[in-house]
């Protein structure tokens, strides 16, 4: 059966890099090749399986990851990193720094990918641990829980957005009713989940070589008007991006030069020129100390890079082995729901596959013939969809290892603080579908 292999699978991965201590990357291709055999994939195909899963997953994240870590150690060597830190708890105090990090995450989060501005605002979280000494997760888990909230819940996200398309429901109305339950669920379980006993029991320790070690005298750091220019720009580009896909570009050249510069990479690109420019010889750094914090922020990145692929080998194994062919053709005869039934077939193929991506996809391929005679609102389904899509992100989710990695933990405790704030969050997601769709139903929407 499909499904026991991928929970032999992920319990041998867990072995070998709980109890023998095996590098995750190696432990991640072994498991890749040994579910390949196990599947019937041929053996001659089975290196380009790998090899594509690998480029798939280097190719969407290796420009973004590594731009966004070069932009952040820069802001970290300068002092901007320390200067919106500074700014925020003067706002705020040390009692909110969460509050601060959940509204800031949610308002960047609402257009950007995860991975993008997890990169982006982890920098300012890393110096707001040193400067207040609290604990890492303390201050990151709740700015990961609203990325990931804004992410999986929302268009102009590619997961949601791929699915209002398959059921022709709006996307400005499926963002607008999202809102309604993305916010207050993310909000909820960002400030709940770091006072959990077994989250408070972890103390990790910022990764070396991501964040500069150097506190700043007021003098000098860089203005706040330059610190959060910077740190704001690639938002303010993919924003734009994420409104002219909303429209129809046609040949009109200013929306397509909008839409270039505002893709994750050439906008992280052109915010690194701007950061060498305003870090660098404009408050009198050397040219050669910026690119010595580019190449160091690199350097730190290499075995990130190294392990996120190999989780995108390990998921490509999976689809190409018929994990979500087997699914999806096993709960055609379901007579549940149809928000229940997308919400849950979203979530079994988020467990198998690890890409939040495919499972929407699939699943709303699955629930698409049910919309019809169903009544239930377009947008609703699309909700329930993109909510169950979050949920179970464990060892077969690439997102997972970036968590793990930049968190500095152990594959068990990145299981405890990860996969449990994502299971909650669909839970709280397919309760809020529910509550709308009556809602909406009620009013006669």
């Amino acid at each position: 059966m499909p499904l026991v292999v991928v929970g032999i699978s992920v319990l041998i991965l867990l072995l070998l890099m709980t109890k023998l201590r095996l590098n995750g990357f190696a432990a991640l291709l072994l498991v890749a090749v040994g579910v390949a055999l196990v599947r019937g994939i041929p053996l001659e195909k089975v290196p380009d399986v790998l090899s594509e899963g690998i480029g798939d997953q280097i190719g969407d994240t290796m420009l973004t990851i590594g731009l966004g870590a070069m932009v952040g150690r820069v802001m970290g060597d300068s002092g901007a990193a320390q200067r919106i830190a500074g700014r925020l708890l003067d706002l705020c105090g040390p009692r909110w720094v969460q509050v601060a990090m959940v509204l800031s995450a949610m308002l960047i989060g609402v257009t950007m990918f995860y991975e993008v501005a997890f990169v982006i605002i982890v920098p300012v979280a890393f110096t707001l641990v040193r400067v207040t000494r609290s604990n890492l997760l303390w201050v990151g888990l709740p700015m990961s829980i609203a990325l990931s909230t804004m992410h999986s819940f929302l268009p102009p996200h590619p997961g949601p957005t791929a699915v209002a398309a398959t059921f022709h429901a709006s996307v400005g109305l499926t963002l607008f009713y999202g809102l309604f339950i993305a916010v207050p669920a993310g909000a909820l379980v960002a400030l709940v989940w770091p006072r959990l006993p077994f989250v408070r029991a972890m103390n990790p320790s910022i990764p070396r070589g991501l964040v500069s070690e150097q506190v700043f005298d007021e003098e000098e750091m860089p203005g706040l008007g330059w610190s959060l220019s910077v740190a704001l720009l690639p938002v303010v580009l993919i924003a734009g991006a994420a409104v002219t896909d909303l429209a129809d570009s046609g040949d009109n050249p200013l929306l397509h030069f909008v839409a270039f510069i505002g893709s994750a990479p050439i906008a992280l690109l052109l915010t690194l020129v701007v950061a060498v420019w305003a870090f660098g010889p404009r408050i009198g750094r050397s040219l050669a100390e910026v690119s010595t914090s580019c190449r160091e922020a690199a350097q730190a990145m290499a075995m990130i890079l190294l392990v996120i692929g190999a989780g995108g080998a390990f998921k490509n194994v999976l689809v190409e082995g018929g994990i979500s062919d087997y699914i999806k053709d096993a709960s055609d005869n379901w007579s549940v729901s149809p928000i229940i039934l997308a919400w849950l077939i979203a979530v079994i193929l988020r467990v198998a596959l690890g890409s939040a991506t495919v499972a929407v996809v699939t699943a709303s391929g699955v629930a698409l013939p049910l919309l019809a005679g169903s009544g239930v609102h377009a947008e609703v389904m699309v909700l329930a969809v993109s909510c169950g899509s979050i949920a179970f992100s464990h060892v077969n989710d690439p997102g997972f290892w970036m968590f793990k990695e930049y968190f500095n933990l152990s594959v068990i405790d990145a299981i405890k603080a990860r996969t449990t704030y994502t299971t909650v969050l669909a839970i709280l997601g397919l309760g809020g579908v529910l509550a709308l769709e009556q809602v909406l139903d009620v009013l006669k929407v």
